[in-house]
C-alpha cells in the first residue's frame, strides 16, 4: 500500500520537479516530507502531506519541519521551542 501511495511523489520527483526551479521554503522538502509521512504514518501521511503543500506558500516562514512521530496536520514546532 504505502508503495502505491509514493509512486506518484516519485514519479513528481524524477519527471515534474526537474524542470522548475526549487522553491519548498521547509526542511525537508515538500515531496520528502510526503514520503517520510507515508512511511510513517500509512495513508494518514497523504493527508499530512497534502498539509504540509498547503502551507508551503511564498509567505511561509519555512524552515525544519520534520514528520512527527505521532500523527498531526499541524507544523512540527518541536525543534522551534527547544531553541527559544
Amino acid at each position: 500500500m504505502k508503495k502505491i501511495l509514493i509512486a506518484p511523489v516519485r514519479f513528481y520527483q524524477k519527471f515534474i520537479s526537474p524542470a522548475f526551479p526549487p522553491s519548498c521554503r521547509y526542511q525537508p522538502t515538500c515531496s520528502n516530507y510526503m514520503i517520510q509521512a507515508i512511511e510513517k504514518h500509512g495513508a494518514k501521511g497523504v493527508l499530512m502531506g497534502t498539509a504540509r503543500i498547503l502551507r508551503c506558500h511564498p509567505w511561509a516562514e519555512g524552515g525544519d519541519d520534520p514528520v512527527p512521530d505521532v500523527f498531526s496536520l499541524k507544523r512540527n514546532y518541536a525543534e522551534d521551542k527547544e531553541r527559544g
